[in-house]
């Protein structure tokens, strides 16, 4: 049975697991658990023998609670590891791939207020106010780890840049943070829904010209007390 890949959850006593089914494992003896917060020692860890990896589940979130391996095996890796990273060859390679990544997220940043901007169209007179929204949200959301939408890969950056606008006022010009919603299957969804509805609404009142009611410096203008909150 160790000689098998598997996830696992944790058991009722410190060395014991829980398999997907229900099953109840005890760690052999010769194992050890390799906490979370490596992430290429562990991917090291995986590849290298078979594992137990242990998660748990809390609503619909995956948290990891480490992974049980040979004690020996992890020993070895994490010498191996430490030795690599001493090594100041490393150390370059690992400052030219944050200089990359640092470039690459520069780059989406600009290109993601673009399409913000893009997706406001506010009407000329509201310029500065798109500006300031756009510069807000993608503030927001662009940071690697926000978890925002605006990180996702998935859908074209057009449709992020929407989503990442209507998510910003329904916590920011809507009552949603402090809605009591019914713990009913699809009752969030339909909230949801009906604030982007409304959300929609008061952005087209400064999309067409001569069309919206205020100035968007005015004080009773609800995208800028959003911003200035």
């Amino acid at each position: 049975m160790p000689t098998e890949t598997r996830e696992v959850h944790p058991g009722k006593k410190p060395r014991e697991v829980r398999t997907l089914d229900g099953k109840t494992l005890k760690v052999p003896d010769d194992w050890d658990l390799l906490l979370p917060g490596d992430a290429a020692l562990s991917r090291r860890i995986k590849k290298d023998g078979p594992t137990w990896t242990m998660f748990e589940m809390k609503g619909r979130k995956k948290f990891s609670r480490g992974i049980w391996a040979p004690a020996e095996r992890i020993g070895t890796l994490e010498d191996e590891l430490k030795a690599e990273r001493e090594d100041p060859a490393y150390q370059k390679k690992l400052e030219a791939g944050r200089a990359r990544a640092a470039k690459k997220q520069a780059a989406y940043a600009v290109d993601f207020e673009a399409a913000l901007l893009d997706y406001l169209a506010f009407a000329p007179e509201h310029t500065k106010l798109a500006q300031d929204l756009a510069r807000v949200i993608s503030a927001h959301a662009v940071p690697v780890g926000s978890g925002t939408v605006a990180r996702t890969q998935r859908i074209p950056i057009e449709q992020r840049a929407e989503a990442a606008v209507i998510a910003w006022m329904r916590h920011q010009t809507t009552a949603y943070d402090n809605m009591v919603i019914p713990r009913k299957k699809g009752a969030r969804r339909e909230v949801r829904r009906m604030l982007a509805k409304r959300s929609k609404q008061l952005l087209r009142r400064y999309q067409k010209v001569g069309e919206s009611d205020m100035t968007s410096s005015s004080c009773e203008c609800p995208l800028r007390k959003a911003l200035d909150q």
